[in-house]
């Protein structure tokens, strides 16, 4: 069947972008048989083998056959370094090259949702949703899913220094934590994966493929979306180019963006839709006012904390000789397990930068390899990184066209550092850091400190040296955020205010940042926007 007959005629819903939520509202909108869907892809199939053997994260992220290749704008926080910033560029979007790792952050999170206004996102609201597609290993329970889409693992592999990172900080009142993902995330442990037998579990494996299966479900990859088509303030579809041609696919209910929290304000902003000063400085007709859209951009910091180490086995010195780099991929060969299993941080530790707080700010990701920066060599000596993050930043930024032309980039500023508690937390953290490697537990290892430096001693010095260090860890949220206060792009049923038949649903819709890993929060917001959707269907 040819492209064009394929989209002749109208689609109920017509997705823009099958990534980590697109693939979600594919499935669950297609299980009405009555419904016909249309899922529109920029990028391409996920069918390339380093997408799904876990370690292919390292060349995945600056391939662009798999990574939209972004970058930000020049960041005075980070010295003015621009980093990049990778988004995923097949089925499945970022669940295809991102961490696997499987957070849902805190229940407080969730309940600062609904305190500013966005009634039906609380903890208890959305716990459901998260059990509705979780697969977990450990089966199902009050807190835990089974049989669901979305797979979540133990992770394959085990590390002595770990281990002895995690007695170190027991030893400064962090104890160990079973679960993560129980509402309250304070505590030390090994995270739990989206893998399945050692694999990359993606969207597209977990929620696409099962609903591909359906004859009233179309996916078009290759395709991308220009802007979504209004007749006065109603959506009825979207204009996409494939093959340097450009094709207009129309929705009879709606048009639900999924594109992420970069690309949704961008195909809005496109379309006309944003701050009128952003789009008439690009020579775009202002369609519908809405302030927010690409405002209120937050993401994760991590700052890189390294420590070369003695007596210990670590990837370092596993991948740097020829020795090693048999015995590993033998390893995954033979038993799918070992380091090409490893998701990019193994173990995490959620703790406070003031114990005042009630929930943890810090998070750490602490892995059993070192670089002098991401995509670099591993060091020739055995080290460990520990990178920790401040789960809350105050620090906010923006992402707007740069241009009318779709293919060029947003313009991504993070604004990172830019409050002073976000500077102050900063170094604390690396501090707190450096007293967690002192622990008795970790003496036998003689950890010595490579990055920032033992040198690097005074609070000022600190923080000059965490903005050369420091660098995204690609958890950008909410630039098209629901709320009921009037500056709030989406409803609380993530309906874009002032249109008919237009909805975001991806990591853009969030407030505020959830304290953790965003993959499956997203697909969370998907299955409770699928719902929404049905209900309003229904009338």
């Amino acid at each position: 069947m040819s492209l064009a007959s394929a989209l002749e005629g109208t689609y109920d819903y017509v997705i823009v972008g099958a990534g980590t939520a697109g693939c979600v509202l594919a499935n669950r909108l297609t299980e009405d048989p009555a419904v016909r869907v249309l899922l529109l892809e920029a990028g391409g199939s996920d069918n390339y083998h380093w997408v799904h053997i876990p370690v292919g994260y390292l060349f995945c992220i600056g391939n662009p056959r798999t990574d939209w290749m972004m970058k930000t704008a020049s960041e005075p926080g980070l010295n003015g370094r621009s980093l990049v910033y990778p988004r995923g560029k097949v089925l499945g979007g970022c669940s295809s090259v991102n961490g696997m790792i499987y957070m849902r952050g805190q229940a407080a999170d969730y309940d600062h949702w609904r305190q500013l206004g966005n009634t039906g996102w609380g903890w208890d609201d959305v716990l459901p949703y998260f059990l509705k597609s979780e697969d977990h290993h450990g089966g199902g329970s009050s807190l835990h899913g089974s049989g669901g889409e979305w797979r979540v693992s133990k992770q394959r592999l085990k590390w002595d220094i770990l281990k002895a990172v995690q007695e170190g900080a027991k030893e400064f009142g962090i104890a160990p934590r079973a679960d993560f993902n129980d509402g309250n995330n304070e505590g030390s442990g090994f995270f739990e994966v989206n893998q399945k037998g050692g694999v990359r579990w993606n969207t597209a494996k977990g929620f696409l493929r099962p609903a591909m299966k359906r004859g009233n479900l179309r996916v078009v990859t290759n395709a991308e979306t220009r802007s979504v088509l209004l007749e006065g303030k109603k959506a009825v579809g979207v204009v996409f180019r494939q093959g340097g041609e450009e094709r207009i696919a129309r929705a009879g209910r709606e048009v639900l963006l999924a594109a992420g929290a970069i690309n949704s304000p961008k195909i809005l902003e496109l379309s006309g839709i944003g701050n009128g000063a952003v789009l008439s400085a690009q020579g775009i007709d202002v369609v519908h006012e809405r302030t927010g859209v690409g405002e209120n951009l937050q993401d994760h910091l991590q700052i890189r904390t390294v420590y070369k180490v003695t007596n210990a086995k670590t990837l370092n010195t596993m991948a740097n000789s020829l020795f090693g780099k048999a015995s590993i991929a033998l390893q995954y060969g033979l038993m799918r397990s070992g380091p090409m299993s490893m998701a990019p941080s193994q173990f995490g530790i959620f703790t406070k930068s003031d114990p005042s707080l009630e929930t943890p700010d810090l998070e750490y990701h602490v892995q059993p390899l070192s670089t002098d920066k991401l995509g670099d060599p591993l060091h020739a000596f055995p080290a460990i990184t520990m990178s920790v993050c401040n789960l809350r930043p105050e620090s906010v930024g923006s992402t707007h066209i740069a241009s009318a032309d779709h293919v060029v980039q947003p313009d991504i500023r993070l604004n990172y550092l830019s409050a002073e508690k976000d500077r102050q937390i900063a170094v604390q953290s690396v501090r707190q850091a450096r007293t967690i490697m002192t622990a008795k537990a970790l003496q036998r290892y003689q950890p010595e400190e490579i990055l920032p430096g033992p040198e690097v001693a005074s609070d000022e010095a600190l923080l000059e040296k965490v903005g050369d260090i420091a660098t995204t860890i690609f958890h950008p949220v909410g630039t098209c955020r629901m709320g009921s206060d009037a500056e709030a792009v989406l409803d609380p049923q993530l309906r874009l205010k002032g249109l008919e038949g237009l909805r975001v649903i991806d990591a853009s819709v969030m407030p505020k940042i959830v304290s953790g890993n965003t993959a499956s929060p997203v697909i969370m917001i998907a299955e409770k926007a699928a719902d929404m959707i049905r209900a309003d269907a229904r009338g």
